[in-house]
Formats: structure tokens, sequence, C-alpha cells
């Protein structure tokens, strides 16, 4: 400020990118900041602010795409507004989870964003005595007024499970997810469009594992594993999510079985695996981008207003995608990649050998 005859209020606004800066200023005091290698003392900006502009995001699994993509939409969201992105992983670790949890809180984040392992609220109830903002994105616990932003899980379910029904099949078995919000609700999408359609429930065709988001494709493998010894074998598959239904699908095409011929597979999430595999996945669109903007959105209003408003509840709408995995009849009034909404070798891989 003093080498360019400056206020401080004026250096600190352009480092904020504040608007009301003159553009010749600006470009001057950028200029000099370049030639010193300069760079703001965050923590001493946050003592005088009562801010650390970092937001935390506690995932599942930071393998699994659906989160990434989550991750890469909300910090682009908040990284418009000068806030940065910090992630974590519980590993679908209640115990890990909370561990992290408990940092981040230390840390003094201005708020945090969490998709939980967890079966109990015991975390957020300290969350909310801290008086933390947080938004809970794709699971939620009930009787927690919390701001959510997630899909409509049951339709989700609905919708994979009426798809392979349409496309003739009879014996539908479900790799599930765990007992959480998502997983509940998925599971009662699918027990209830069987049933509205005259088709039988069975418990044997039902597979679930203690993780589905960590090593999925192995758990998937391991459940189609099972569901092969069933007689009547099923004729198609609804998985909790893609990865589990890619391991499902390496498993069938290794027991000399083709899809969907012999068995149709269907998944949740859309995530970007076509090009790599055998037998493009259909799938639930679970609005990955979606939830990483609205759930940045509602940090923002938060940070912004004067007093906290109340908790905000988003469920987005779900969409079918289908592609040859699930596509048994040759004639279809829609194409392979329009979404439907959901309003009324010795061992062959499915992913493809690299030339």
């Amino acid at each position: 400020a003093k080498d360019l005859g400056l206020s401080v209020v004026t250096i600190s606004k352009v480092l904020r990118n504040h608007p009301d800066i003159a553009e010749q200023t600006r470009e001057r005091v950028l200029q000099r900041v370049r030639e010193l290698d300069y760079r703001p003392n965050i923590l001493a900006r946050s003592l005088v602010t009562g801010r650390s502009y970092l937001i935390g995001l506690v995932v599942p699994g930071l393998l699994h795409s659906f989160f990434a993509e989550i991750a890469k939409a909300l910090s682009a969201a908040v990284r418009a507004q000068g806030y940065s992105l910090i992630i974590a992983s519980s590993e679908e670790d209640p115990d890990l989870e909370a561990r992290e949890i408990e940092t981040l809180l230390a840390r003094r984040l201005d708020a945090l964003v969490i998709a939980s392992c967890g079966a109990s609220s015991s975390m957020l109830e300290q969350i909310e005595r801290m008086e933390q903002p947080y938004v809970l994105i794709d699971r939620r616990f009930p009787g927690v007024a919390a701001n959510f932003v997630g899909i409509d899980d049951e339709a989700a379910g609905r919708l994979a499970t009426q798809h392979l029904i349409d496309q003739g099949c009879r014996t539908i078995a479900h790799i599930r997810g765990r007992d959480n919000s998502t997983g509940m609700r998925r599971f009662e999408g699918y027990r209830e469009t069987l049933l509205r359609n005259g088709l039988p429930f069975s418990e044997k065709l039902v597979v679930a594992g203690s993780t589905v988001d960590v090593e999925s494709q192995r758990h998937g493998a391991e459940a189609m594993q099972l569901l092969l010894r069933q007689r009547p074998r099923p004729d198609a598959v609804f998985c909790y999510n893609d990865p589990l239904a890619i391991g499902a699908m390496t498993v069938i095409i290794d027991a000399g079985l083709r899809i969907p011929e012999d068995i149709a597979i269907i998944g949740c999430g859309n995530l970007h695996y076509d090009d790599a595999l055998q037998r493009p996945l259909s799938s639930i669109d679970q609005q990955s981008e979606q939830i990483g903007e609205r759930a940045a959105a509602i940090l923002l209003n938060i940070f912004s207003s004067k007093t906290r408003p109340g908790p905000v509840n988003i469920i987005l709408e779900p969409a079918l995608r289908v592609r040859a995995s699930s596509l048994k009849k040759v004639e279809q009034p829609a194409k392979a990649s329009e979404p439907v909404k959901a309003s009324n070798s010795k061992r062959r891989s499915t992913l493809k050998r690299a030339e």
C-alpha cells in the first residue's frame, strides 16, 4: 500500500476481488502482488472477519465418482464467491466419519456438507450445539430438521424396476444399499413396483452388503455370484449404484451369460463409464451436479443472511437413462440416451480391453 500510494483498504478490496475498484488501480495492485509473490495471511484474515472461507465436505468414499462429481460442482460454485473446499473421506466407517467431522469442526470452518454413512444423528446434534451451518446431501435422518439436498430415492427404485418390467423381465433381483435413507428407500421403490405389477417379491433375490461405496465393484461381483445360484435365476438386476452394477456385469459375462439377453442390468448414479463398457450401463441419474450446486446455494445464502435461515429441503427428480445393458426390446419410444422422467477371454471383464 505504501509503495503504490494506496490505502490498505483499497489493497484489501483488490485482493478480495471487490467490484468498486477502478480497473487501472486493480491492475497496478495485482502487478505488484505478482512482483512480490505476495500471499494473503488467511489465518489473520479469519481472526478479523470471523470467517475461514473454508467449507468441509465429508463423503463415504473419494473413489466413487458420484461424490467426486458433487465435490467438483460444489467447489466451483463456492470458489466463485471466494471459498475453498476441504474434502474428507469416512471410508463408510461411522467412527472415522465422526473423527473427521470433529477435526473439521476444530478448524473452525465456515460450514460442512455431509453425506453421512452413520445410522445415528448424534454427531448432528453436536454440530447444532456449535451453531455450525451444515447441509446433508444424498442421505438424511428421520426427524432431523436440517438442510438437505438429494433425489427422491423411492422414485429412483420405482423407475429402475418399472423399466426392467417393461422390458419383459419377471424375476428381478436387487443388490441393495445399506440401512440408511438411500438404501432403504430405493429398496422400497423396488419392492413396491414389483407388487404393483403383480410380480412376487422374494427376499432370496435381495442381496445386501456391509459397504456399497468402498470397493463397490468387488461387492457387486460377490453379490451377483450369490444371485446366479438362485433358482429360478434372475433375468434382471437393479443395483443400488453403478459401481455395484459394473461388478455384477463382470460376473455375468464370466459365467458365459449375455447382457441384457440373459440378464438385464441397471444401476443408479449415471456415472461416466459408458465408453469403457462392453454393454453401456442403463442407470438412474441422481443429478450429482445439481446436488453440489444446490448445496452451495444454501450455504452462500446462510453466509449472506443477517439471521440464520430455516432449514431447506430440496428433493430433485431422478431420471432414467436407458442404454444397452437393459434394452431387451428393440423398439423403444425414446432413444437410449434420452432421459425418462420420474413423473407418473479366460476372464472377460465388463471393461473394454485397452488396445
